[in-house]
């Protein structure tokens, strides 16, 4: 049977394919996010300086779903010049015979809470976490870069492991956990060094156990998952009313429009009403932690009540019993490859899950969430698509690498800078020592915007949290 128009499913889907023909009707697709607001904080990061690299003899994997054998590609001025087969070699270029070694672009992990939760930890350090604002379940006013420590030895680890970008998200103990924001790994002493330069800011949302389980003991709402939505659709409704009447004010209309009259006094609001508001403006792109799949529609439900896009579901086990209506609505997930049963929400998961969202033509990545997994990302991914492989799909490497890399690039609005090995990209390349998807295998040398930023074969100085500890992964 075919699914999806390339990929076939053999006995081991039928469960699945049930399950999608049950999904809800689909909802027209939403609206694409408007550019984001200006950054109150801008970054100082730069690239370091390089010259071009050209690798020859390769197996190089574009993320766009193309695979060269015995290919070149060439890197200079911090970009991707060409990739392809008997290339020009400029007279300055470094050259690095592969060997038959694979290339990939930088792997991007759109979920993790480095230097928030840094390790290692004791019992007794209640500084290791900043993850999460948890006075109120309105949080959307806090910017997590506040708390970012760039000396969390998990930035290193996952550069290590082939990761060039990543995301720094809020916790999900409360509804609206506040903005995230797009960092590369790099050794550096304030967060501005590292922050990804013009990247999109993200708002963490939640729903389901995690605000329901820290709030509802403590006795105060929300407790339910309808004291969640209620305590949503009040806030998001606030804001749009504080939106209007500043528009009215301003001498717009209720889209933001002139309407040509005199503009008159900008009113203020507080700061979670201001982050909300650009929310519901396209202005950030939303990031949801969910896991079921009735979370998920009715999330989608109030996207459309007050129109706003969800950019991506995070954990999402079960995504795949309504992958077409996430394809649909454009809606990407990050999910693990094999968690199941930790948590009364993650009770239906299974292994099969992102290889059927992709099969629905759906936009799924790995994430990691927790420390030490960034670094073996590639591995979430092989895992992932070996459960597909079983269930009768076709996955070859050159598709299963856009989980690492050009999808989790179009969840964080960056689709046209990284993810894709094609010329004007960044040159975030990794030269792995095999195939990226065997347990075997290493990342051997991890290049950022074209330098060469970790060296496998160059001895590395532990990091200061890390003196006197063992801790997994410190050798690589």
């Amino acid at each position: 049977m075919v699914f999806g128009g390339r990929l076939k499913l053999g006995a081991g889907a039928v469960f699945a394919m049930g399950l999608l023909a049950a999904t809800t009707a689909a909802s027209p697709r939403q609206p694409e996010p408007q550019p984001s607001s200006a950054d109150a904080y801008p970054g100082t990061y730069r690239a370091r300086p390089n010259r071009p690299v050209l690798f020859v003899n390769a197996t190089i994997l574009d993320g766009a779903d193309k695979r060269f054998d015995r290919a070149e590609l060439l890197i200079a001025d911090g970009k991707v010049a060409a990739i392809g087969h008997d290339l020009k070699r400029p007279a300055d270029a470094e050259v690095i015979d592969a060997g038959g070694r694979w290339i990939t672009p930088g792997l991007i992990d759109p979920h993790t809470h480095f230097g928030t939760y840094t390790l290692p930890q004791t019992s007794a350090d209640n500084e290791a976490s900043d993850v999460t604002e948890t006075s109120s379940p309105n949080a959307a006013g806090t910017w997590i870069e506040h708390a970012v420590r760039p000396g969390d030895p998990g930035f290193r680890h996952a550069l290590a492991g082939g990761i060039t970008a990543l995301q720094i998200l809020p916790g999900s103990s409360v509804i609206f956990g506040g903005r995230s924001v797009v960092v590369k790994p790099i050794p550096a002493t304030t967060v501005a060094d590292m922050k990804f330069p013009g990247a999109p800011q993200g708002m963490k949302l939640a729903c389901g156990g995690n605000p329901k389980s820290h709030f509802g003991p403590l006795g105060r709402a929300p407790n339910s998952r309808q004291g969640q939505f209620e305590i949503m659709r009040d806030d998001l409704r606030e804001a749009v009313e504080h939106r209007n009447r500043r528009n009215e004010a301003m001498g717009r209309d209720d889209k933001g429009r002139g309407r040509g009259g005199p503009p008159g006094r900008h009113p203020r609001e507080d700061i979670e009403d201001e982050a909300i508001m650009d929310l519901v403006d396209g202005k950030l792109i939303v990031h949801v932690h969910c896991y079921r799949a009735d979370d998920m529609a009715r999330m989608i439900d109030l996207s459309h009540e007050f129109g706003f896009r969800i950019s991506t579901f995070h954990h999402a086990s079960e995504a795949y019993k309504i992958a077409p209506l996430l394809a649909a609505n454009g809606v990407c997930v990050a999910v693990w490859s094999d968690w199941w049963g930790f948590k009364g929400e993650a009770a239906d998961g299974i292994r099969e899950n992102a290889a059927f969202v992709d099969a629905a033509n759906g936009c799924v990545m790995m994430h990691s969430d927790i420390p030490i997994l960034s670094e073996h990302l590639n591995i979430e991914a092989a895992k992932a698509a070996a459960a597909g492989r079983r269930a009768g799909l076709a996955l070859p490497p050159e598709h299963v690498i856009r989980w690492l890399t050009s999808n989790p690039a179009k969840a964080l609005g960056l689709e046209n800078r990284i993810g894709t090995l094609a010329p004007g990209y960044n040159a975030d390349v990794v030269l792995w020592s095999g195939d990226p998807f065997s347990v075997y295998s290493f990342a051997d040398r991890v290049y950022i915007d074209g330098a060469l930023a970790f060296d496998r074969a160059a001895p590395v100085r532990p990091s200061d949290f890390e003196l006197g500890r063992s801790v997994l992964g410190a050798t690589r």
